[in-house]
């Protein structure tokens, strides 16, 4: 501590106890992280390394930042909704081309720029059209940088055209997002010159339909214009934040015994599952390690229960959380249990005066 160095502690020989017990005098040290782990049986080491050390995905996500400094933001959406219109705008100055044709931008364009001393990086995208509309050859190489440049986003503003409404492409390009995890701000463009009413219809639109994104903030704006794009940069942070942002592991493991306690898993097979503790696996999204018992017959809807627990406590804003359920191993599996002499010497006796044996001393005989 007084080197100013990282440190993490690791408690080994916890095989055999209860983890929390085994633990418990360790957290008063206040170290960021802890570790409980039998290194004899090799049980801990994995989630500890793949925490400790940086993946290949981590190393080639900060080869990108030394390329590309400062938040990196991704313009994306479908032909002729304003990307580019909506990039020259956030930049303050023309750097694309804009025409009112679909198809201008055929390649995604990375914009290193610096406001109010805080870096970004803009990528103006091409459109992205269904499937069955795209024949030309360089469309496709279009598309696919498109989905790379997903990839190299920390944020992702996704583009709609209020004048058309919500359409299905429109959510084909959300869970493209969404699988990469990256966080999501929805950006409802051409809003200037609309009557009441049309607006109305748009809003209930986006409402309805995304009703399954109610943590992504929603701006309506006119990049033509102006308005309504500079609050975007809030949202642009607060998803940045939140996708990159770091918990030890004994606030994830209180969160996780405060859920657990207020709703408990369900019985399987007359056996409580057991969620022991929880510690970050990731981030850009965010990767919440959980262990325990049985974790692979845990059922969905408990699943969001403890997602939506998570990113309530934890102030989670627009960026998806993914969950890791990793069960613990028996570390009697694979242990033959022999029966004593007295044991056997009952069990022989038993089977004489014809007495039932327990299925549990059948079981131990044949293994002996």
């Amino acid at each position: 501590r007084k080197t100013g160095k990282r440190a993490h502690l690791v408690v080994n020989k916890t095989d055999g106890q209860d983890p929390d017990i085994a633990a418990s005098d360790f957290y008063g040290l206040g170290f960021e992280s802890t570790y409980l782990i039998a290194a004899s049986h090799n049980r801990g080491i994995r989630s500890m390394l793949e925490e400790l050390l940086p993946s290949e995905e981590e190393r080639e996500a900060q080869d990108r930042a030394d390329r590309y400094p400062g938040i990196r933001i991704g313009i994306v959406g479908r032909p002729n909704v304003g990307k580019s219109t909506l990039v020259n705008r956030m930049l303050g100055e023309d750097r694309v081309i804009v025409y009112d044709m679909p198809g201008t931008t055929r390649d995604s364009v990375y914009i290193p720029f610096e406001r109010m001393d805080n870096q970004y990086t803009l990528i103006d995208t091409a459109g992205v059209r269904r499937r069955k509309n795209v024949s030309e050859v360089v469309e496709k190489f279009s598309i696919i940088k498109t989905l790379q440049a997903i990839d190299d986003a920390h944020v992702v503003i996704l583009v709609i055209d209020a004048r058309e409404g919500l359409v299905d492409q429109d959510l084909h390009l959300i869970g493209f997002v969404l699988d990469a995890g990256r966080s999501l701000v929805i950006a409802v463009n051409k809003w200037d010159g609309m009557d009441p009413d049309d607006r109305a219809k748009v809003k209930e639109q986006v409402q309805r339909r995304l009703d399954f994104l109610d943590y992504a903030d929603k701006h309506y704006i006119s990049a033509l214009h102006g308005s309504g794009v500079g609050v975007m940069y809030d949202s642009v942070h607060a998803c940045y934040e939140s996708a990159m942002a770091k918990w030890p592991t004994n606030r994830l493991t209180a969160i996780l015994q405060d859920a657990t306690a207020q709703h408990q898993p369900p019985l399987v097979q007359g056996r409580r599952i057991k969620l022991r503790y929880a510690h970050q696996g990731g981030s850009n999204p965010p990767v919440i390690v959980v262990h325990g018992n049985q974790t692979d017959a845990l059922p969905g809807a408990y699943k969001r229960y403890l997602e939506n627990t998570f990113r309530k406590v934890l102030k989670v804003n627009g960026s998806p959380i993914r969950f890791e359920f990793r069960s613990s191993e028996n570390p009697f599996a694979n242990k033959v249990s022999r029966l004593t002499p007295r044991q056997k010497v009952k069990q022989d006796n038993d089977l004489k005066k014809g007495r039932p044996v327990r299925k549990k001393a059948r079981m131990k005989s044949k293994k002996r």
